[in-house]
């Protein structure tokens, strides 16, 4: 791969949303959906991946959850860049992770969300 691929649930119209406004950011990947890709050849874990959006690097490794955005926007314009480096930095890790877990876990009461988002079900 040239560029890293982003992975969202078609099934969930939060992260539906959510991957359509990632490229105004201006960051240089590719986006699919978790339901037209072959996880398993990708690398994916289907199961983390319907709670945690994926990111694969063109180098073949996996990022999940809040890592998987920081490393897209690491490949976006300086200041998108350095929010990347910032939400893996040390202190703010663990910060990123909650908030990343929180979003995920109301996904389905957030802007475009339906109880089809919900991770209850899964």
């Amino acid at each position: 791969m040239d560029r890293g691929l982003m992975l969202n649930d078609a099934d969930c119209g939060f992260c539906m949303r959510t991957a359509a406004l990632v490229p105004r950011l201006g960051v240089d990947v590719d986006s699919a959906t978790l339901q037209l890709v072959d996880l398993a050849a990708l690398g994916v874990d289907e199961e983390r991946a319907l709670v945690e959006m994926p990111y694969v690097h063109p180098d073949g490794r996996v990022d999940y959850g809040h890592r998987a955005f920081a490393a897209i926007l690491a490949t976006g314009p300086v200041p998108w860049r350095l929010v990347g480096r910032l939400m893996t930095s040390r202190p703010v890790d663990p910060v990123a992770r909650r908030v990343y877990r929180w979003v995920a876990a109301n996904r389905s009461r957030l802007p475009g969300g339906t109880p089809a988002c919900s991770l209850d079900g899964r």
